[in-house]
């Protein structure tokens, strides 16, 4: 399997876990805060990754990076300081939006990943990558949007939240070219933690009773959504442009469906089904032109 199938395939998988994320979320907000929730749940993250890197042999090699010395914390820190924006706005307008219109206008990445390379960053996409994001969008609309609409504060809040989301998209895109993968997911986890605990500490009634009662949804959601999925996706945006990893995992949505229709009894209809059939077209139809050329600024694509 080359390295770009194998970044695809860890894209995929990270979709898949964010997918059930949103179930632990809802478990967990019926107990906890929402970010003390974010709190405990990256630091487990962190802790986790520096585990794996203070266990993790160094190796020989000419890249500083590679050979497991750490990388600069300013990467980090406007990573970190990006997803906490993101996650806090989308966590926020969550609770004055429907679960559907959330996660349909949080979806809008896929199309703002190639629309900020284009017009920001003076990147080249082929029309494959458009005609996948387009169908991915609309793939996004029949899966959540099944109400009427009507743009609430809530609404607004989840679209600025997006346009973090396609930041840090592109930031992980060009910041692995430079870092240790496993540093810096680490690094964005533990700037995560800190702000989101000191958020909760100002903010919000946190109580050990809601955390206790939440501890399953935060396990998942700190081991596997934070500690297996942002990880992945850090390591696998080494060898895939941030748009073809939008699209991928913009397939999310599809999963969060499967996962509430599982685990928590939600019925899926052929408007659902097609939906999902959209995003999936998406996806491969993102696939089907090979690279040209190498990732600017960064590693060879693959």
């Amino acid at each position: 399997m080359s390295r770009r199938w194998l970044a695809n395939v860890m894209l995929l998988v990270t979709a898949a876990v964010w997918g059930g994320g949103f179930v632990a979320q809802r478990v967990g907000m019926r107990y906890a805060t929402p970010f003390a929730f974010n709190a405990v749940r990256f630091a487990l993250g962190a802790a986790v990754l520096a585990g794996i890197l203070r266990l993790r042999p160094v190796r020989e090699s000419g890249d500083a990076a590679l050979a497991g010395v750490p990388a600069p914390w300013r990467d980090g820190l406007l990573l970190g300081g990006v997803l906490f924006i993101a996650a806090s706005l989308q966590q926020i307008g969550v609770v004055y939006t429907t679960a559907g219109k959330a996660g349909f206008i949080t979806g809008l990445y896929v199309v703002l990943v190639p629309l900020t390379g284009t017009l920001v960053l003076k990147e080249r996409h082929g029309a494959h990558i458009w005609v996948g994001a387009v169908l991915a969008a609309a793939g996004l609309y029949l899966l959540s949007v099944t109400g009427a609409w009507h743009m609430q504060k809530g609404d607004l809040l989840v679209l600025a939240s997006a346009f973090f989301w396609a930041a840090h998209v592109i930031l992980v895109g060009r910041m692995t070219a430079r870092n240790d993968s496993l540093t810096l997911a680490a690094q964005q986890f533990a700037v995560v933690a800190a702000l989101s605990a000191l958020t909760a500490l100002l903010w919000e009634p946190v109580t050990w009773t809601g955390l206790r009662a939440a501890l399953p949804a935060i396990l998942y959601g700190g081991l596997v959504a934070v500690g297996v999925g942002y990880t992945l996706q850090v390591v696998a945006q080494q060898f895939a442009l941030p748009a073809h990893a939008a699209i991928i995992m913009s397939l999310e949505s599809v999963f969060a469906m499967l996962s509430g229709a599982l685990f928590l009894g939600e019925t899926v209809g052929l408007r659902g089904l097609a939906g999902a059939a959209l995003m999936l077209a998406g996806m491969v139809i993102s696939q089907t032109e090979p690279e040209r050329e190498g990732k600017r600024g960064g590693k060879q694509n693959v």
